[in-house]
């Protein structure tokens, strides 16, 4: 007997090992599995780090890549420069730049000698050179991005070739000396090319098929009311949710809030207004990743929600301050459900935290997610509103993440921690754009605003004890009054956020400035007669025409006023709104070159009928010039 006992627990034990050499291989075949299997979002990665190197400034400036003089761990004797190096075993799962050049990287992996491999730095991202292709790499909104990842055993290092390097982020995840990690290579498998494949087409769709209970709730919400949508009352997981006629949740007060609790849990773990859940930005539909936002008027919610004995979901309508002009909304939701319950041991509950920063301290950081436990991050959404008009400097803001009291990773900007960058430039970050793993929610200089999201799928950041996940507000020190609106995604045993306000008209409102500002570089033109365009200068000697569009300006009375530079080639203008004129002559002349900031223009209304001005040159062949570095409207 006690010999059979010996045996079975011999082979539990070879079992067991087995598993556990199973789950512990890290090769490029696993982490592709691990980007496209959105299923195991919930499970824990124990023993891991997810860490950073970066260009930022470390003494706290705003030189994040500027000079390039943070821009490389070290430089060798040749020029060329070492951007990363780390010992043991790893897989980097994300590069990112703004400023790619057309100089060599060279990887070493597990202590070559010689590259392992060697590519042009426009090449991670260019998708001409295989496996570095969509949608794990290319370029948007100002940023190249590759998430394809490259694992290494035995330490990695990579070389740039070039003198001077600006901006970059590689993210990468260390394991323990008791993985076993298989060095990457880009001459892919067969069953490596066949995972990105499946990649490709389960990232375009979505499989809800596993789902044992189906859901369909069509109701009418009234203001005041709370409606139970769904309620489970033994444990599973959500698979994913939809609402019909996004559209019908737009608008500036953003009054129907969306609760789920888990387990009879005291704090809910998703308690927000839905349209900030779903990414909306500023009171209008934006986003559409692959796992949450907007598309076809429907609102989806792909996040895997395991519950260990019950789930309630609920909506609840916020009477507005002038519940006159509240009314009722037709709900038509679609909740897809497993009867597979949480493996508690092995996987967290999912939760979001909502933070309404509304005109954040001076001097600190606005807080993604700040508390102590057990769980991994895995995805942002933020909406920055600036309070003084202007530029968005406040987007020069570095994010920072502490994990188990270590400062992990720092950033570079705002935009960059979004896989952008360059705002306010023309095509660039200048408009709203999705991608699959992040985007730009909006960008508005009028308004002086923007916002983004990233999702952390293979780059998820796990925490042991605690995490802190910041972003700053300003290039330096805090200083830049903004109004700030986040959710953070994460999975964890309980509640990790601390201090979340329950969601309140105060709180939930839309901030709608009264002065707004726009730049030459973003402004939209139409042209009658002939004008010459170069930057903030235009030029007509024949009397040509500028039509400015103002139809993003809310509708009101206004005061218009410019900063510009008179000169001794300045002409005069007149300013109409259609046919009528509101200014009969601005003079852009100086004997000497002047800059005159705030100069009152005229007096101008916004409305339906109303939405542009045009400014007439007058006729002059040596004095042909105006030069207006920016409008300003100021409403009455």
């Amino acid at each position: 007997m006690k010999r059979f006992i010996y045996v079975i627990l011999l082979c539990c034990f070879a079992l067991s090992t087995k598993f556990y050499a199973q789950e512990n291989v890290i090769s490029t075949k696993s982490e592709l599995i691990n980007l496209r299997r959105i299923e195991g979002l919930p499970q824990y990665l124990e023993k891991t780090e997810i860490r950073q190197v970066s260009s930022y400034d470390t003494t706290g400036g705003n030189d994040d890549g500027f000079s390039g003089k943070y821009s490389f761990v070290k430089r060798n004797v040749d020029s060329s420069l070492v951007i990363f190096q780390e010992e043991g075993k790893g897989v980097i799962n994300r590069i990112w730049t703004p400023t790619p050049t057309e100089d060599t990287l060279d990887f070493y992996l597990g202590n070559s000698k010689d590259p392992t491999f060697s590519i042009k730095f426009s090449d991670l991202f260019s998708g001409k050179v295989y496996p570095f292709v969509q949608p794990l790499s290319g370029n948007e909104i100002g940023g190249y991005y590759n998430y394809f990842p490259i694992a290494f055993n035995k330490g990695c290092k990579i070389v740039f070739r070039g003198k001077k390097l600006e901006f970059y982020q590689i993210q990468y995840r260390k394991y323990p000396k008791d993985y076993k990690v298989d060095n990457f290579s880009p001459n892919l498998t067969t069953s490596e090319r066949e995972e990105l494949e499946k990649l490709k087409n389960d990232w375009q769709n979505i499989d809800l098929n596993k789902a044992d209970i189906k859901i369909n709730i069509d109701t009418i919400l009234k203001p005041g009311e709370t409606v139970t949508l769904a309620e489970f009352n033994k444990g599973g997981r959500i698979l994913g949710f939809t609402f019909e006629n996004a559209e019908d949740f737009e608008g500036l007060n953003k009054q129907i809030d969306i609760r789920i609790t888990w387990d009879d849990e005291k704090t809910p773990s998703i308690y927000m207004p839905i349209a900030d859940y779903f990414g909306y930005a500023f009171g209008k539909v934006s986003m559409q990743s692959l796992l949450i936002g907007s598309k076809n008027n429907i609102n989806y919610s792909y996040f895997p929600m395991p519950f260990d004995k019950n789930a309630k979901v609920e909506l609840i309508y916020r009477p507005s301050d002038n519940s006159k002009v509240d009314s009722p909304i037709q709900i038509n939701a679609n909740f897809f459900a497993s009867n597979n319950k949480r493996q508690k041991m092995e996987e967290g509950k999912f939760y979001a935290f909502w933070n309404k920063d509304r005109n954040a301290k001076l001097g600190e950081p606005h807080v993604f997610l700040k508390g102590e436990g057990h769980g991994h991050y895995i995805g942002t959404i933020l909406q920055a509103q600036g309070l003084n008009p202007g530029m968005t400097l406040f987007f020069e803001g570095d994010d920072v993440t502490n994990i188990d009291g270590e400062m992990r990773l720092h950033g570079t900007g705002s935009e960059d921690y979004f896989n952008g960058g360059w705002y306010a430039l023309l095509d660039r970050w200048d408009r709203k754009i999705s991608l699959p793993l992040h985007g730009s929610l909006d960008y508005s200089l009028p308004f002086s605003r923007t916002g983004g999201y990233r999702l952390f799928i293979s780059d998820k950041m796990p925490f042991n004890k605690e995490i802190y996940h910041s972003i700053e507000h300003g290039p330096e020190n805090n200083n830049v009054a903004v109004d700030y609106t986040s959710v953070a995604f994460y999975y964890a045993d309980a509640p990790v956020g601390k201090g979340q306000e329950n969601p309140i008209n105060a709180l939930t409102s839309t901030y709608i400035p009264k002065t707004f500002v726009l730049y030459p570089q973003l402004m939209e033109y139409s042209f009658a007669g002939k004008v010459n365009v170069d930057r903030d200068i235009l030029t007509s000697t024949t009397g040509g025409q500028v039509r400015i569009d103002l139809t993003k300006i809310p509708k009101g009375d206004y005061k218009l006023y410019a900063d510009i530079e008179k000169s001794p080639d300045g002409t005069e203008i007149s300013i109409w709104q259609r046919q009528k004129n509101v200014a009969e002559t601005v003079s852009f002349y100086s004997d000497e070159r002047e800059l005159e900031d705030d100069k009152f223009l005229c007096d101008i209304v916004l409305n339906e009928f109303k939405e542009t001005i045009t400014i007439k040159f007058k006729e002059a062949d040596n004095r042909s010039k105006i030069n207006i570095r920016r409008l300003i409207l100021v409403r009455e």
